[in-house]
């Protein structure tokens, strides 16, 4: 099997030799070639074909934004993954890339001058990333044996005793990753300004970055949306995304409930964790609630699922066309948890369709 072919672009000598360290260290995966500007990576792309691309976003001359989108014109297909700083600055400039067309980023170490560990938290970040956007070496989602017998024997459960069954929906979930904020910036829009209840979102993101985010989010939409802040008392037409580093939990707070963020233990290497939040909502809102799990990498979401289907909760995923990555929607449709698979289009008018649903019927009755 042919390994995958990595170009990387960086004006740093210190970030390349750090990137390059950090792969050659898979047998999976080989450097393609290097450049240190913008306009020599353009002229080594037809030269070297790499399978992927590493861009730095901050480069003199002509910046990665600028690569990309010349990159974009002539390979459109050709996956490229950015490098950009944990600061403002970074935060900014990576969404804007996000939305010309890059696949995935990575942030920089912080702290370069400790060489190991910047090594180390490049591969565990990068590694994962390339092998995804690379087809010859993408795997299927599959349900490990262990969980899967226990998963699909709820699902069935849960499903005979819930299908017919409508329930008023108090409050909408959302787990995001890979290819989140271009889904969200899809998906969001669609909500009505007198949108009856309130909307969390984890998107796996780093601090700063979640907090672009959800200001160019409400840019965008007619609801308003904004970083969580521990306290916060949830309200209809309204929508929080958990702040990076944090894990996000809903509590109730006497006739109110609200939000909760702390940073406990990473869950399924992540924090904020879908898990965490969907396990939250299970308890407080039991079978009140509309979880929807989008594009991204990994699992995540996938036991926090199990937890509301329990709970009697209803659960949307993003289908597979639609997804930039098939992992965390693949694995929640793949252990029958799912009551809908939806591209991205159709998720937005389902979830406002259901929730109104919900609350004409609670009415009624």
């Amino acid at each position: 099997m042919s390994k995958i072919r990595v170009l990387v672009v960086d004006d740093s000598v210190v970030a390349r030799r750090l990137i390059t360290d950090a792969l050659t260290t898979d047998p999976a995966i080989e450097i393609a070639d290097l450049a240190a500007t913008g306009q020599l990576a353009l002229t080594k792309i037809s030269h070297c074909v790499p399978d992927i691309i590493t861009l730095d976003v901050h480069m003199p001359e002509m910046s990665g934004l600028e690569v990309l989108v010349e990159i974009r014109k002539k390979h459109p297909r050709l996956p490229v993954i950015m490098f950009s700083s944990l600061t403002e600055r970074g935060a900014a400039a990576t969404l804007d890339a996000l939305s010309l067309g890059a696949n995935d980023y990575v942030t920089k170490p912080a702290n370069v001058e400790n060489r190991d560990e910047a090594i180390k938290r490049i591969r565990e970040e990068l590694v994962p990333k390339l092998k995804a956007f690379c087809p010859h070496f993408s795997t299927p989602i599959s349900v490990s044996p262990t969980s899967d017998q226990s998963l699909l024997s709820i699902a069935s459960t849960i499903k005979q005793k819930t299908q017919q069954i409508l329930r008023r929906i108090d409050i909408v979930v959302i787990g995001i990753s890979t290819g989140g904020p271009n889904a969200l910036a899809t998906l969001i829009p669609t909500f009505p300004s007198d949108f009856p209840v309130p909307i969390l979102i984890v998107q796996h993101m780093p601090p700063i970055f979640t907090k672009f985010l959800a200001e160019r989010l409400t840019a965008k939409s007619m609801i308003n949306v904004t970083e969580a802040n521990n306290g916060e008392r949830l309200r209809p037409g309204h929508a929080w995304v958990a702040p990076g580093d944090y894990h996000m939990i809903v509590e109730q707070d006497g006739p109110h409930n609200r939000i909760r963020t702390h940073q406990e233990m990473p869950e399924n290497s992540c924090r904020p964790s879908v898990d965490v939040l969907f396990r939250s909502v299970a308890k407080t809102y039991r079978s009140n609630s509309l979880a929807i799990v989008m594009t991204g990498m990994g699992q995540d979401g996938l036991r926090g699922c199990q937890d509301l289907k329990e709970a009697g909760s209803q659960i949307f995923v993003q289908d597979e066309a639609s997804s930039v990555v098939w992992g965390m929607p693949g694995f929640v449709a793949n252990s029958h948890l799912a009551d809908r698979v939806l591209p991205l289009e159709k998720l937005g008018p389902e979830i406002i369709a259901k929730v109104k649903e919900g609350r004409a019927f609670k009415s009624a009755i």
